[in-house]
């Protein structure tokens, strides 16, 4: 797969992770959970996206957002914005899959998708994803 259609599939697939989130949003009880995750996959894959477009042929296999942004920030300091958002959502990758791991509760879940929104609306992501669809 050339570099250009692999970030698109990080890219498509991030974009499903939050509609998988906003899709949950119509469920009663709401599964906060579930969303939470899914923000945390979405932000992850986003990043991995944005790795190989610098060069990074194979991402690092970590749910450590923190960790992963750093590793942007090397190629774009600007990605130090994001810093939050991808240290609040972090703990979303695995913990909300097992019991009494994490609280989450309904206002959690609502941050975490701003965080997601926030994070697929961050600049140099969304100026690679016009590159890559043009």
């Amino acid at each position: 797969m050339d570099e250009r259609t692999l970030i698109r599939e990080w890219f498509r697939l991030a974009d499903q992770d939050i509609a998988y989130a906003k899709h949950g949003l119509t469920l009663h009880p709401l599964p906060l959970e579930a969303i939470c995750f899914h923000c945390q996959q979405a932000a992850e894959k986003y990043l991995k996206g944005y790795l190989v477009s610098v060069g990074v042929t194979e991402p690092p296999k970590t749910h450590d957002l923190l960790s992963l942004c750093e590793l942007c920030s090397e190629y774009d300091g600007a990605f130090e914005d994001i810093r939050k958002p991808c240290s609040r959502l972090s703990n979303y990758g695995v913990q909300p899959r097992y019991p009494d791991e994490i609280y989450i509760d309904e206002e959690i879940m609502r941050r975490a998708l701003l965080f997601a929104d926030e994070i697929k609306a961050f600049a140099p992501l969304a100026q690679l994803r016009q590159k890559i669809e043009e």
